[in-house]
């Protein structure tokens, strides 16, 4: 029998991949696509329309760019070995890859309509100086951004994706291992969201999305993946038929959004987790705290 494949009562179903790797060019069309349609009537719709377009950049970037140098083979094992993310995810903020692609998407992005207040955090940004920038892209790879970079974070987080997601795509899967729960294997990330998927290899099974390098990983169902808890989980939502909810965790007072596309199969972790933000206000009220980072929301 294959070794993807696990005997039931109800016979034989394919077994979960742990990890689903990133297709760069793929995930950014779909979330551009996903973003449009949001967006039409939506009272989200500006933020949603430009946030499309600034997908629609990193969609047209990551086909543009050279193939990205993959990780060295010894150094990849060796953090597998030690249970750490391959992709040394704060090492990036001085990279000069990630540097060259900032420069290309602010660029390519100057030609977007946008309000003023997003073309000044752009323009600021093109000309910081390199500590500037630096510290920037490091507000964003650590998931913490202060509420006065929000603006220029938005564009060092497009960049961002665009050189992490190429990274990460470049990994096996095969050798991929849990880091800690809550954590992207790739990348070491908190995720933005996750998702119940109805994709036939993982029909119901649930996948953090890793808001920086794209990568989707399986998490088992009514687990908090902040502090690993299964107990005192408890789902809260703006509707009684809602397929995206809070998952609360009583444990360590946090909660991060659930997905169900197995009753709607067009959500999307980043771009659905953008146009919930009514569950955000929700919850804004409630002692618990956001544990997931989605860097499209800094400066909602």
């Amino acid at each position: 029998m294959a070794d993807d494949l696990k005997t039931t009562r109800l016979g034989v179903i394919p077994e979960p991949p742990f990890v689903m790797l990133p297709d760069p060019g793929a995930v950014f069309d779909r979330r551009a696509e996903r973003l449009r349609f949001l967006a039409d009537g939506s009272r989200l719709g500006p933020y949603l329309g430009f946030l499309a377009q600034i997908v629609a950049c990193q969609a047209v970037l990551v086909r543009e760019l050279a193939p990205v140098e993959p990780l060295p083979e010894d150094a990849v094992a060796q953090a597998i070995a030690g249970a750490m993310p391959p992709i040394d995810r704060m090492g990036l903020a001085e990279a000069p890859d990630l540097d060259a692609i900032l420069d290309r998407l602010l660029e390519r992005v100057a030609v977007v309509p946008m309000p003023d207040a997003a073309d000044a955090a752009r323009r600021a940004l093109a000309g910081a100086d390199r500590e500037a920038r630096t510290d920037i892209l490091a507000q964003v790879l650590a998931g913490e951004v202060a509420g006065e970079d929000a603006g220029p974070a938005l564009f060092a987080a497009a960049a961002v994706q665009v050189h992490a997601s190429r990274l990460a795509a470049t990994l096996d899967a095969k050798h991929l291992r849990p880091v800690r729960v809550g954590l992207c294997p790739c990348c070491g990330s908190r995720p933005a969201s996750s998702i119940v998927v109805g994709d036939k290899r993982a029909e119901g099974a649930r996948y953090a999305a890793c808001g920086i390098c794209c990568t989707l990983w399986n998490e088992v169902r009514i687990k908090c993946l902040a502090c690993g808890t299964t107990k005192g989980i408890s789902y809260r939502a703006t509707g009684e038929d809602a397929v995206i909810k809070a998952e609360v965790c009583d444990e360590c007072r946090s909660w991060v959004k659930i997905l169900y596309a197995t009753h709607d199969t067009a959500l999307e972790p980043i771009a659905d987790d953008v146009a919930s933000l009514g569950l955000d206000i929700l919850m804004a009220d409630s002692d618990w705290r956001r544990a997931g980072f989605d860097p499209f929301l800094t400066g909602v």
